[in-house]
């Protein structure tokens, strides 16, 4: 079995059973941490992400992987579904949007993907870097899906997001969406969401944001 993380056509078909009829949107629910790394002069050079899937989804996903039979999921039975997962985020600009000084910046090729398997759930890390490192007062980082296929939220917590190497004096303000209420879901139909695109701004309402200000 191919077990591709972002093909939405398949997962609509294959998630069902786990989503209510009513509740069309979203199907994948992710708990989200991100480390936000500076190089020693100061410039941020990218994101290191931790993404923990709900548990239906975790189960669909990792089925047939124990290729051991040992019942447990190791890292290196995961490797091959991390990098094809992190791989294929490309296509939705890896769910996250980062501004420089209000500058939107490019991202590069993802690296040191990898996946662990804990309580059911499992966690994707990678490190997405920045295609140049930015010198930047103010970076304002965004996680959603323009979609709404997948329903992003930072964990509880200061460790939500943090900083590595960050300038002495930098602070971090952070906002999370508010819940969907049941009613706002079923006013809209599952042909609205196929519909959507990556360029779409549906999902913006439900970003999780975080602010960087440094001296």
């Amino acid at each position: 079995m191919t077990h591709r993380l972002w093909s939405l056509p398949l997962l609509v078909a294959l998630l069902g059973a786990w989503t209510a009829p009513a509740l069309a949107h979203p199907h994948v629910w992710v708990t989200a941490k991100a480390e936000l790394v500076y190089e020693p002069d100061g410039k941020v050079a990218g994101i290191r992400h931790a993404w923990t899937f709900d548990k239906a989804y975790s189960a669909y996903i990792t089925q047939g992987l124990d290729r051991n039979g040992d019942g447990t999921l190791s890292p290196d039975e995961l490797q091959d579904l991390a990098k094809e997962n992190t791989e294929s985020l490309s296509e939705f600009e890896y769910f996250t949007a980062l501004k420089a000084n209000g500058k939107k910046q490019d991202f590069g090729s993802p690296r040191d993907a990898r996946m662990s398997h804990g309580e059911e759930a499992v966690t994707l890390r990678y490190f997405l870097p920045l295609r140049a490192p930015a010198a930047a007062r103010t970076l304002s980082l965004e996680i959603y899906d323009p979609t709404f296929f997948v329903a992003f939220t930072l964990a509880e917590g200061s460790d939500a997001v943090t900083l590595a190497r960050a300038p002495q004096g930098c602070a971090t303000s952070i906002s999370r969406p508010k819940a969907v209420e049941a009613a706002q879901q079923q006013s809209l139909s599952e042909a609205f969401f196929e519909n959507l695109t990556a360029a779409s701004g549906f999902g913006m309402q439900f970003a999780n944001r975080a602010i960087v200000a440094c001296p």
